[in-house]
Formats: structure tokens, C-alpha cells, sequence
């Protein structure tokens, strides 16, 4: 018997939203198998493997593996004038538009954007400590997410690291002496955001470092840009009482601060160098600035993001509405899934950012793994799994998905 053509197999599963060359790969490896029948399943596959949206219902906001913070961004089919300049008509700099509104938010003489925190922290020590020493203390070499290590981005900006202090406990007088006895060119200051030491400890603050005569650089992170949280309609809420703002930092005497857009700015995945201007004027001249930059899609989403916050629009950012969805309203809806055992749950920040915080939610319970099932829906939905049971988290839903959500359910009973 002779196997069935591949461009019949192929337009058989047409009514699959792929284009013809993917869905005539699903043939291919159906017919390949020896098993023809197969070639939906190749296909459904294939779809499902394509990056699209999903429900997040961890409880978990700023969930990696989801793209950690959700924005809604759309943009004309137009040319902009990412690097011209309209007054002029010249040449322009793409850290006009959205880095330029950063530095106003964070009261900063400056700021440029990147692709991530990472470029940020790999562009600031290339630019300002090749071949030089950068002292760090011993409790800040941390490792995060994907193996990216400090000791190892130090060494491959070509800078010298200069551990001081120790784990636990590291003096300004430990700084002093990495500058007079290793000559050492820059302070590094790196936030914990993923990891807490508590017991018998001692930190150098900024404001101490600053009275040292060397450039003091602050990695924050996580990218809380102001402690006073005036896009909030309650102000800053008590499980960020201990993160550092950028404007705070900067005010505290750091010359430069680096964070991440897509943790609780909430905007798309960049990296923000702020500070004073001459240092990002070396950064923004250095080769590694034109392999770093962020694109004009990133800008534009991210001068969106700055805009809301200028208008003081908490609820204009998904993330902080997340945020400021009261307690009651997240009970009401997990009820109207009519689905489940109504559960007090605690949802986290998520993203590498504030360990051990918890964040109260609402959300419904049901005995088993349901897991695959969610997840084979369209749009997927992500649960969260503990002990053979399923937890679907109000928090982190949008109120537009709960009937969506109600649906897969019932299908899961």
C-alpha cells in the first residue's frame, strides 16, 4: 500500500491556523512515522510549540517562563523617527524619546535603554572598568536566572573584580581599602533581589559609599523606579517596604543605577541605564552600545509604559493593576468561576523580585492534577499544582479571561 501523497495529507489538515510549508512538515513526519493519521496530531504540535498568549492563573505576576510582565502594545504601520530629529530635520538619538522620560521619572541626568539588565551591568563595567579594578562585596556576587553570574560578566567586560568584605558582613572600611590597597577604579553595589541573608549581618549603604571618591554603580534589579508609588492609587504597599527605588538610589548618591524593565516597571524586556550624564554618554560611545541597544518596538512600548506613569495610570499597566485589585473584588470573581473550592491563596511578585513576599488573593481549588488539561486550551491556561491539587489564582488573571477560565473548569470535572 502506497502512502498517501504529501500535499493531500497536508491540505486534509488545512483547517489548522498554519501556513502550507509548516502544515506540509506535519505531513512529512506523519507519513515519516509510518503513520499517516498522525499528521493533526504533527500539526497541533507544531502550533502549540509557535509563541503565542496564555492565562496566567500561578499567582505568580511576573512569571519568567510567561514573559514576566504582561503589556498590551500596538503600533502603526508607519516609519518613526526612532533617530530623527523632527525640529531639525537631522540625525536624532533613539535615547531621546524613552530614555529620556525614564530620567524624568527617576529625577536622573540621563538614561539609555538595552536589551536587558544584564547588557546594562556587562555595558556600564566595559565602558567604565576595562582593565581596571571593580570592588563588590563578597554577600552581592549573586548568580540569577540562566547561570548570569557577576564574578563571570566582570571578567568578561574585561574589568578586574575586587571582592570585599564577607558574606554576611562587609564595612565601608572594606571598600576604602580595595581603592587604597587594589587600586580599585569603581564600586559596584549589587541588590539581592532573589535571595535574603538575615541573622548576624552588616551592609555598607549607598549613601556611605557615596562619600567615597570613586564612581558608585547599583545594580537595583528589579526596577522599582520610585519608593513613594504615586501611580498607586494606596500608595506603596507593605510587601515593598524593602525595595529600593531608583530615585531614592540616585538621591542616596549613586552615579549610575541599572534595572530591568519587565520586573515591577512592567513594561517590555529592556534594560535601563540611568545617572549622571557624562558616564552614559561613555557608555552610549562604547562598540558594545550598538550590539546592547533596544529596538524601536521596545522603545515605543517602553515610552508607553513611562507615559502611564508620568499620568500617574497605575491601572494602565497590567502588572500594577494586578497589583491594585482589591481583595474583595478577586473573591467575588473566583465565586463566579462556580467551579471549585473558594481558597485565600498569596500570590508573589515572581521575576527574580522580592523573595518571601506574599501578596493576598482569592482563587478556587480543585482535587487532581488538571494541569495538561488547562494547558491544552486556546489559550493555554497555567495552573499551579501542589500535592495533587490545582490552584487557579485570581491575581494574575484578567478579568476579561474568567469566563474563559469557567469554561476549561467544567471541562476538567
Amino acid at each position: 500500500m502506497h502512502p498517501p501523497s504529501v500535499d493531500a495529507l497536508a491540505r486534509s489538515i488545512s483547517d489548522i491556523d498554519l501556513p502550507q510549508p509548516l502544515l506540509v512538515d506535519a505531513a512529512r513526519l506523519a507519513i515519516a512515522s509510518g503513520d499517516p493519521e498522525s499528521a493533526r496530531q504533527q500539526a497541533e504540535l507544531l502550533y502549540r510549540s509557535l509563541l503565542g498568549p496564555t492565562i496566567n492563573a500561578t499567582g505568580v505576576l511576573l512569571h519568567t517562563n510567561l514573559g514576566r510582565a504582561q503589556f498590551g502594545y500596538s503600533q502603526s504601520p508607519r516609519a518613526t523617527n526612532l533617530e530623527f530629529d523632527l525640529i531639525s530635520g537631522k540625525r536624532g538619538s533613539r535615547s531621546e524619546h524613552a530614555g529620556k522620560l525614564i530620567a524624568k521619572l527617576i529625577g536622573a541626568e540621563s538614561a539609555i535603554v538595552v536589551n536587558n539588565c544584564a547588557a546594562a551591568v556587562t555595558l556600564v563595567l566595559a565602558a567604565l572598568a576595562t582593565d581596571k579594578g571593580v570592588a563588590v562585596s563578597r554577600g552581592e556576587l549573586v548568580e540569577i536566572g540562566g547561570g548570569f553570574r557577576v564574578p563571570e560578566i566582570i571578567s568578561q567586560s574585561g574589568a578586574r573584580l575586587i571582592e570585599v568584605g564577607t558574606t554576611n558582613r562587609t564595612r565601608l572600611q572594606d571598600y576604602a581599602s580595595a581603592k587604597e590597597i587594589y587600586d580599585a577604579a569603581l564600586l559596584l553595589k549589587v541588590h539581592p533581589a532573589n535571595y535574603r541573608i538575615t541573622g548576624f549581618t552588616e551592609e555598607t549603604s549607598v549613601q556611605q559609599l557615596a562619600t567615597l571618591d570613586l564612581p558608585l554603580v547599583v545594580d537595583l534589579g528589579s526596577g522599582l523606579l520610585d519608593e513613594a508609588c504615586s501611580w498607586l492609587r494606596d500608595g506603596k504597599p507593605d510587601w515593598l517596604k524593602e525595595e529600593p527605588g531608583a530615585r531614592q538610589t540616585l538621591q542616596a548618591g549613586a552615579d549610575l543605577v541599572m534595572f530591568s524593565c519587565d520586573k515591577l516597571l512592567g513594561g517590555p524586556q529592556a534594560g535601563i541605564i540611568a545617572g549622571r550624564s557624562d558616564l552614559i554618554a561613555a557608555c552610549s560611545a562604547h562598540p558594545l552600545m550598538r550590539a546592547f541597544r533596544a529596538g524601536g518596538l521596545i522603545l515605543s512600548a517602553l515610552q508607553e509604559t513611562a507615559i502611564a506613569y508620568l499620568r500617574r495610570d497605575g491601572d494602565a499597566i497590567p502588572f500594577w493593576k494586578m497589583v491594585q485589585t482589591p481583595l474583595d473584588e478577586l473573591e467575588k470573581r473566583a465565586n463566579a468561576l462556580e467551579v471549585g473550592t473558594l481558597l485565600a491563596t498569596n500570590a508573589v511578585a515572581g521575576g527574580g523580585a522580592l523573595p518571601g513576599a506574599k501578596i493576598p488573593s482569592f482563587g478556587v481549588m480543585l482535587q487532581g492534577d488538571h494541569a495538561a488539561t488547562l494547558r491544552a486550551q486556546n489559550p493555554p491556561i497555567i495552573a499551579r499544582v501542589n500535592e495533587n491539587t490545582t490552584i487557579i489564582d485570581m491575581r494574575t488573571i484578567s478579568e476579561e479571561d474568567d469566563s474563559l477560565v469557567s469554561q476549561a473548569l467544567k471541562k476538567c470535572i
